[in-house]
């Protein structure tokens, strides 16, 4: 027969990856993290990866801008957006899935004022928001409890973090922009930011 005639190292790899391909749908099967379950995680994983971008280039504007306490309010909160980020992207592949590293591109760098710069941020906070509330629904339509209770979590944060976008916000409606109110402002946020710190 032909197969007898084969190289026997070639025939060992034949049946290495047939072997290989076997334990992988067993490993597939097993999962239980499901297909479209894991497409809106990697979706909520890019939006996050922007989120930290997005909070960076604003930190380097208002850096070069004078505003050094803006900047490290938004220094800190871009590391804290990559890290939620990188809860969901381990989380992905601990339940079986996949994740997928994103491509991040089109970051704004250039704004026209720091309330411009605030008032973006709620804006988006908002529509993450939005994102983590359209997973959480999903999760428990889907009665994936493990996924459920892995984004209450974000439930609670992005709470904190729209209350804060808010509180940064209302820093210009209160104190005003004419004068030293922007410097006023930006001493504020680094109180804001230091009591986010806090827990307080």
């Amino acid at each position: 027969m032909v197969f007898e005639r084969m190289n026997p190292v070639f025939v060992n790899l034949q049946y290495l990856i047939i072997t290989v391909m076997k334990q992988k749908e067993i490993v597939t099967l097993q999962r239980s993290l499901l297909p479209d379950t894991e497409a809106l995680l990697n979706k909520q994983v890019e939006m996050e990866g922007k989120s930290s971008a997005y909070y960076l280039s604003m930190a380097s504007w208002c850096h070069m801008m004078g505003y050094a306490n803006a900047a490290k309010y938004l220094y800190t909160h871009a590391d804290e957006e990559r890290m939620h980020m990188m809860k969901i992207f381990q989380y992905i592949n601990e339940a079986g899935g996949h994740a997928i590293q994103p491509e991040i591109t089109g970051v704004r760098h250039n704004f026209n004022s720091l309330r411009e710069v605030f008032e973006l941020i709620l804006e988006h906070e908002i529509k993450v928001t939005k994102s983590i509330n359209s997973i959480v629904d999903h999760a428990f339509t889907a009665k994936d409890f493990a996924t459920f209770s892995f984004m209450q979590w974000y439930v609670t944060e992005q709470r904190e973090e729209e209350t804060m976008s808010r509180r940064a916000l209302e820093l210009f409606e209160i104190i005003g922009e004419e004068g030293i109110g922007l410097w006023t402002i930006d001493q504020e946020l680094g109180k804001l930011h230091a009591a986010a710190e806090t827990g307080a």
